[in-house]
This record gives C-alpha cells, structure tokens and sequence, in this order.
C-alpha cells in the first residue's frame, strides 16, 4: 500500500509539471466552469501595463497576466443566484462594468451521522463557532500582491475522493450548509503537502475544522487544509511546493480519516476540481 501510495504522488507530480511545462507560453489556469462554487475566466480589454483591479460584490478578484492580456480569475460563490452577475474593472484609464452569466449545476446531497454535539450545539460551542468563523473570515481576506506560482494544483494527499465539493449536507437528519471543500479518504498519519508555493497564514484547532492549515498563495487564492492529526508548519512560515504542512486525521466533525481541501478565490470557496492538473 506504501508503495502504491508512492507511484500515485509520483505520477501525480510528474503531471503537475507536464503541465507547467506544456504552459510555458502561457499562464496556468484552471478548468473554467461558470457555476456557483465554480470560477469564470475573463480576458480584460485593459491595455494598462500595470495590473487592473477587478472588484466582485465588494472583494478583489485574482488578476493573472497572460502575454499582453490581463485575466481574470473569479471565484463565484455557492450562495450566487442564478443569472447575470458583474464585476468592476477599474485601470489607469478608467472604469467598466463587465457581464458574464452563472449556470445552475446539481450538487448531490450527502447524509452524515456525527455525535448528536455536533449538530445541536451548546451555547459554548455555538460561542466558539461564531469566534472562530471570525478568524476564518480574516485567514480567507488575506492579499499579498506576488501571483500564485500555477492555478494547477496537484492534490495535496492521495487517496480516492469520500466526498465531492457542493455537496448537500445532513448531519443526523438536519439540513446543513453545503460542502465547502473536496474530502480525500488516507490513512490517518499520511503527509499532506503544499500543491503550490504558500504563506502560511493561520493554523488552528476548530470546533468543526478540527486542526487546521491556511496556506495564502497570491492575489487572493487561499487554500485550507483541515482534520489534520498533526500540523508540521506554523503561521508566517513561507512553504515550497511539496512541502509536508501535516498529517491526515479526523479532529473536529469528522466521521473517518481524510483530508478536506478547500479552496477560496475572492472569499469565495470554489470546487478544487477546477485546479487539478
């Protein structure tokens, strides 16, 4: 199984930079999908030479450059109604509105049984929830201005996927929010490694999250990385791509050992599927 596990991140690496490599002439970007929980790409009419910003309900998007063309990144949220959805160009040489629309997609529903605890919360633990969720908005508002080094991301662990980003949560029968994150199933104590170079920007023990690891990549993309049963890195910590930044667990609400790897664009979790190689 060792072995096997090995081949898997080999093969996994090796693709990650074929397809760095085939990008040479280009930027890596990800697999578009105009949905909520999924992210549309926009090529700007801007021909500033310094970066546009782009503003989306009120937060910076990603802006990449591709050769002469600046792009756009953006994270539509789970949350986003169905239709036509702008954003706000602003550059030296003025500002423009800019249209695109989202799609409906399906999520499954997913039905969970957890410690009654978990679900029906005391006013402690509610307490706790509505702090942390504080923290967790500041880790995801984190900007720096360098760009993530790729928008291809490898996994950060192998293993097969116990449960797809989107999905519809029910915790012992009760209606939750959907799943923010893609689950990968491994072995509890299985090294999970940064896909792409990082800051570490917060690292933690969460009610629900269990411990915890935000990795800040660049112009807004901040991945998370949550139910480690050990955390290898600490906040400020600059990571290379392969760094190992924990272990698999299933700290917090957790009902087996597997990693949840989310991802945010813009305060926005969007599906991780979209930035696989």
């Amino acid at each position: 199984m060792r072995g096997s596990r090995a081949a898997f991140a080999s093969i996994v690496w090796g693709c990650a930079l074929l397809a760095r490599s085939s990008h040479a002439l280009g930027v890596d970007l990800p697999h578009e999908n105009a949905v909520p929980g999924g992210v549309k790409i926009l090529r700007l009419n801007s021909t500033s030479t310094s970066m546009p910003y782009v503003d989306t309900d009120g937060h910076r998007a990603l802006v990449v450059q591709d050769g002469a063309t600046w792009v756009a990144v953006i994270g539509i949220p789970l949350a986003a109604p169905l239709g036509v959805r702008q954003v706000t160009v602003r550059d030296p040489s003025g500002t423009q509105e800019l249209e695109f629309a989202v799609g409906d997609k399906q999520y499954t529903t997913q039905s969970l049984k957890v410690a009654p605890g978990q679900v029906d919360l005391s006013a402690a633990d509610l307490a706790r929830v509505n702090r942390e969720k504080i923290r967790i908005e500041h880790a995801l508002s984190h900007w720096t201005e360098p760009p993530p080094e790729s928008l291809r991301l490898p996994p950060p662990v192998p293993g097969p996927r116990s449960s797809s980003f989107g999905s519809r949560r029910v915790f012992n029968g009760q209606s939750r929010n959907p799943h923010s994150g893609m689950d990968i199933a491994a072995a509890t104590g299985t090294a999970v490694l940064a896909p792409i170079a990082g800051t570490v920007v917060d690292t933690g023990a969460y009610f629900f999250n269990g411990n915890t690891v935000f990795i800040d990549h660049g112009r807004g993309l901040i991945s998370m990385y949550c139910h480690l049963s050990a955390v290898d890195v600490k906040a400020g910590e600059r990571v290379a791509a392969g760094t190992r930044i924990g272990a698999v667990g299933m700290t917090g609400r957790a009902t087996g050992p597997h990693l949840h790897w989310g991802l945010s664009l813009n305060r926005a979790w969007v599906d991780p599927e979209l930035f696989l190689p």
